[in-house]
């Protein structure tokens, strides 16, 4: 039996941090998409695919130092990424979008370079009427409450360890006094005693 080697190349493909997108109807959205490759690529191609099945935009790209060449796109879908530079950018623009084109945009590269090495990214479009801003409102009550009730504790502890140390002080002050009472009142009794050491027994 030989010795068998497996070389993984890395194709990797990404969409960015987020893989969901909101946009308004009517609107143009950015529908990023870069690729990544150990040993670069040659020949490559990418596609981008509408719900998995329908193709919205197909290029090639020679090499590093050519950018993408169009096979076939959607009329309104634009290319605006850029292969030549720093990143594998193959972003694509949707324009003028309507509620028909929510739903799950994939990004798919082949690089026969890498033995047909393939990989892809996929990304969800929610197209609104409006676009709603976040109410922060809540999260700023409950931050503010939160924030009181820890301000409350601290003080409570500050106030409870003040009062403590009061209380000690107060204690050790009683102490002092009972311990320089008791100490006069031995000595009186001593005295006391002393004198009546010093009668006489009445005789029979």
């Amino acid at each position: 039996p030989g010795l068998h080697i497996s070389i993984a190349f890395a194709l990797e493909v990404s969409v960015g941090k987020t893989n969901t997108v909101t946009a308004l109807n009517g609107s143009n959205v950015l529908l990023p998409c870069v690729f990544t490759t150990c040993i670069g690529f040659q020949d490559l191609v990418f596609t981008w695919y509408f719900n998995s099945t329908e193709m919205i935009y197909h290029g090639k790209i020679k090499s590093k130092m050519s950018e993408p060449v169009l096979v076939g796109r959607n009329p309104r879908v634009e290319f605006v990424g850029s292969t030549t530079g720093k990143e594998n950018n193959i972003s694509i623009l949707l324009n003028e979008v309507d509620f028909s084109d929510a739903g799950k945009y994939t990004c798919h590269v082949k690089n026969p370079k890498e033995k047909n090495a393939q990989h892809s990214a996929s990304i969800f479009l929610t197209v609104v009427h409006k676009m709603v801003e976040t109410d922060n409102t809540v999260t700023l009550i409950i931050v503010g409450v939160v924030g009181g009730l820890i301000g409350l504790l601290i003080l409570f502890m500050l106030v409870k360890k003040v009062v403590l140390f009061i209380i000690k002080k107060t204690q050790d002050r009683k102490k002092e006094c009972l311990v320089s009472s008791s100490g006069n009142d031995n000595t009186e009794n001593g005295l006391a005693g002393s004198k009546a050491d010093q009668k006489v027994a009445p005789k029979a």
